[in-house]
């Protein structure tokens, strides 16, 4: 007889709440005009933290992506006019990724659909529980505890 494993159901909780996540923001996604999907919409945000356009290698190294795959997101989103390719201006032969008007627009209202997906998410949680579970995100996402002044340590 095994013993149950508390670690695989908070796991299989994870993964519900990203299928969650994912299901309601595609949603809340596919109720506007921006006519993209999940995967341009992170090449998008992606996009919007490099300080100068980058290349399409950089690009998919930070996505974790293989090159193809972001050529294949870039196609679709400079059909829509959201970026363009640009030449280096070092070395010609190298193109660059950058937004256009068009691609900033459309980060501002995935700004806005991700605050509201994430608002009909939490929706059921207090102020308080909201504050824990950031603090658990956090930690999660850094991998090391935070540790407050006082707080009780296991």
């Amino acid at each position: 007889m095994t013993a149950p494993d508390p670690d695989g159901a908070l796991a299989e909780q994870l993964l519900r709440l990203t299928r969650r996540v994912h299901r309601i923001q595609k949603r809340h996604l596919g109720h506007g005009d921006l006519g993209i999907t999940p995967a341009q919409s992170r090449l998008l945000r992606t996009l919007a933290h490099y300080g100068s356009p980058p290349r399409m290698a950089d690009l998919a190294e930070r996505l974790e992506v293989v090159p193809r795959a972001v050529t294949t997101l870039v196609d679709g989103l400079e059909a829509a006019g959201m970026v363009r390719r640009v030449p280096d201006q070092a070395n010609r032969r190298v193109i660059r990724i950058e937004l256009t008007d068009n691609g900033r627009t459309a980060l501002s209202e995935l700004r806005r659909v991700r605050r509201s997906a994430a608002e009909e998410i939490l929706a059921p949680l207090t102020a308080a529980q909201r504050a824990v579970l950031g603090e658990l995100l956090d930690t999660l996402v850094d991998g090391t505890a935070v540790v407050r002044p006082g707080a009780d340590t296991d």
